[in-house]
């Protein structure tokens, strides 16, 4: 198998991507710009700071996966890199793979270092451990399955469509899979059957992102409940599965002579 070598070089090179220093480096402020702006709020310190530590790691994050993944295959058709790659011994999935795995190792390491932060942040205004640090843990890992499915949308597109238009289409997917959960009401509340149908198949086909964010309830203490962890999980691990296959389905079609 070529996918640790593809994976590894794909961290390499993103970690020598200037824009995840400037976008980590930015979280690590957001991060202790809570803290201050929690100060100014009477008994709302530490709320501020999980709602604004979550939320920096789910946008910056999300940026890393968008513009970073939409490169990982067009990067190298633009540099043909990808010509002297496949005429070694390597499948055309491990390539897809190794790209995916190698930018999520990327994004493990972002997600790790701004719950550092968060958690630290934490540690120090309330002087010790409470419920709301254990709580944060299960709400940055389901940040980090989103991002995950991000990375595999980001992928798919790469894999056939110039950056541009890869990455509107990834955005406008996670701005819909934000609020998927209004398509199921709608079809509930339509009286069409054509209409009801478009609305629930959009609600399946389309990400459902509000599986993975609990932000909100988080930051007032609420832990998820370990169903609802392992449903995010399952959900991610099947939705990212369908997406990598067509990427791979997709670059297998493509013609490089």
């Amino acid at each position: 198998m070529n996918l640790a070598p593809i994976a590894s070089n794909t961290f390499r090179e993103s970690v020598r991507d200037k824009v995840l220093y400037n976008l980590v480096l930015f979280a690590l402020l957001l991060v202790g710009a809570s803290i201050l702006i929690g100060q100014l709020s009477a008994s709302q310190d530490a709320k501020i700071i999980v709602d604004f530590g979550l939320s920096s790691m789910l946008l910056f994050g999300t940026l890393i996966s968008i513009f970073i993944g939409i490169g990982l295959v067009y990067k190298e058709l633009d540099k043909r890199t990808v010509y002297s790659l496949l005429a070694k011994p390597i499948n055309r999935y491990e390539f897809i793979l190794g790209k995916y795995f190698g930018l999520i190792l990327t994004l493990l390491i972002n997600s790790a270092v701004m719950l550092a932060g968060v958690l630290v942040a934490l540690l120090y205004l309330q002087r010790g451990f409470n419920q709301l640090q254990f709580a944060v843990l299960p709400a940055a890992y389901l940040i980090f399955l989103e991002l995950m499915v991000m990375t595999a949308i980001a992928l798919l597109f790469s894999s056939f469509s110039s950056p541009v238009l890869s990455a509107t289409m990834a955005f406008l997917l996670f701005i819909i899979g934000h609020f998927s959960g209004d398509l199921r009401g709608l079809g509930q509340a339509s009286e069409s059957f054509i209409a009801k149908a478009i609305c629930y198949a959009l609600y399946y086909i389309l990400p459902n992102f509000s599986n993975f964010n609990f932000i909100t309830t988080t930051a007032h203490g609420q832990v998820v409940k370990f169903d609802v962890v392992i449903g995010a999980t399952i959900y991610a691990l099947i939705y990212c599965s369908i997406l990598l296959a067509a990427a791979i389905a997709i670059f297998q079609r493509r013609d490089f002579k």
